[in-house]
């Protein structure tokens, strides 16, 4: 079974001193799964915040964690 992370550009954060900071944000990880569509289906089911928040899918980044 393998496990993956799940990053996206959108959101924002702010520094210690109050500025806006462009970054990525970890969305979650995902493990016990066999591919990136079953990690993507098994995020959004077990996190519906995602959804809530309305953050994009589309733009969320995955990398296979070894």
């Amino acid at each position: 079974m393998k496990k993956f992370i799940f990053i996206t550009p959108e959101g924002e954060t702010i520094s210690p001193n109050g500025s806006d900071v462009e970054n990525l944000q970890v969305i979650g990880i995902v493990d016990e799964v066999n591919d990136k569509e079953e990690a993507l289906k098994k995020l959004l089911i077990e996190n519906e915040w995602i959804i809530d928040a309305e953050f994009n899918v589309a733009e969320f980044i995955c990398y296979e964690i070894v």
